[in-house]
């Protein structure tokens, strides 16, 4: 068989730049620290790679949507804070004015502070994060949720609360809406609620009351209208039917259902007092409430006693309130402390699938410069004989 000079040549280049080629990728490995850069380079580790990116990628936007729902809680836990904080300021108000040597200057000045105490509540309830996004306005975070207009306030949002994924079988709520917030607030104690007509002539003024068997709760709404002035009265019920009758002695509690109620000073004929069941008022309205009733005039014994039942009312709903909100933060507070433990986990999980990744990618340095050295060798080698066996020919035999 004949080895032609080009062919021998060719055959010598080619080694060479094989050579180089291995030599120039393990250079490479060398550099970027990465033993698999391509699926090629090991088909069974690439695809592991990818599935374990693929998990790092969906660890992280958990990450990012765990850091999201707990700013957006912090600022939210921040303004319930803030409103508790109000509202303790609203109740020395309502005392202050509720004290019988205050004067109606003094009361009037009174309602002014607390008129501007509902606008703060307002601003506090229209607060937004970090995104320009309200934080009470349910999926409406880009409007505002809260209007008001005098002493009335409307609440424009919704009733959801938008969930974030921050695992892979775990959302939590960034916020609650401003109606679970500030309009779903119980009426009364939560469980009932006493007034007086605002027609009544007389005297009397009514308690917070009590349940006589706390077990039980309020079958009905209720009224105990006076049917003269001597302390007659009569008990009707959600119809308008009289179920009960008695005469009022003053000073005395009366029970209707299952409420026992105390009356002070004495009723006159058709004055009207009323035991409903526990619905909702929404915090705006209360402190509208106590504005108003620190306004009325106080001129009769009649008048006194209206503003009296109502101041009455109005610091029972605001001790109702404060414990509405506290239980709104610890709803926060709950959640706050899933998302922490979320993202410890996530933090866990992602050093984790980092270090599998790492095992599978990650080049083992000792061996590549070895390796790297004998490849360096063996083409240093080759080109040495190249460079010989390419300046013979048959000339160098003929003498």
């Amino acid at each position: 068989m004949r080895i032609s000079t080009p062919g021998l040549h060719q055959n010598a280049l080619t080694a060479m730049l094989l050579q180089q080629s291995v030599l120039s990728k393990t250079q490479n490995q060398i550099a970027t620290g990465k033993r698999v850069q391509t699926p090629a380079d090991d088909p069974v580790a690439a695809v592991h790679i990818m599935e374990l990116q693929r998990a790092l990628q969906e660890a992280e936007q958990f990450g990012k949507n765990a850091d999201m729902a707990h700013n957006r809680l912090t600022l939210e836990e921040q303004a319930l804070s803030d409103v508790g904080t109000l509202l303790q300021r609203v109740r020395e108000l309502a005392v202050q004015g509720n004290n019988a040597s205050v004067d109606e200057q003094s009361r009037k000045m009174l309602a002014t502070e607390i008129r501007g105490r509902l606008q703060e509540l307002v601003d506090i309830a229209n607060r937004r994060d970090a995104n320009g996004e309200y934080l009470f306005g349910g999926y409406a975070t880009l409007s505002k949720p809260f209007q008001m207009s005098g002493d009335t306030v409307e609440y424009r949002g919704d009733q959801g609360s938008r969930l974030l994924q921050v695992g892979p079988s775990q959302k939590v709520a960034d916020s609650h809406s401003g109606f679970d917030v500030f309009l779903r607030v119980p009426e009364g104690n939560g469980r009932f609620v006493t007034a007086a007509s605002n027609l009544n002539t007389g005297t009397g003024v009514i308690s917070g009351g009590t349940l006589v068997n706390q077990a039980l709760g309020v079958a009905d709404d209720y009224t105990i209208r006076f049917t003269s002035d001597a302390g007659d009265y009569q008990i009707l019920d959600g119809t308008g039917t009289e179920i009960a009758t008695g005469v009022y002695t003053q000073d005395t509690a009366i029970t209707v259902g299952n409420v026992s109620v105390d009356l002070r000073g004495m009723p006159a004929m058709d004055d009207e007092f009323t035991v409903s069941r526990s619905r909702t008022e929404d915090i705006f309205t209360t402190l509208a409430e106590l504005a108003a009733a620190l306004d009325a005039p106080l001129g009769t014994q009649a008048q006194r006693a209206q503003v009296n039942s109502r101041m009455a009312s109005v610091l029972a709903q605001l001790d109702t309130t404060e414990t509405h909100l506290l239980g709104v933060r610890a709803q926060v507070g709950t959640r706050l402390a899933a998302i922490e433990s979320a993202q410890n986990t996530l933090e866990d999980q992602k050093v984790e699938l980092e270090s599998m990744t790492s095992e599978l990618r990650d080049l083992d340095y000792a061996e590549a410069i070895t390796r790297m050295n004998q490849q360096l060798l063996g083409l240093q080698a080759a080109q040495a004989s190249y460079a010989q066996i390419s300046q013979l020919s048959l000339f160098n035999y003929l003498r």
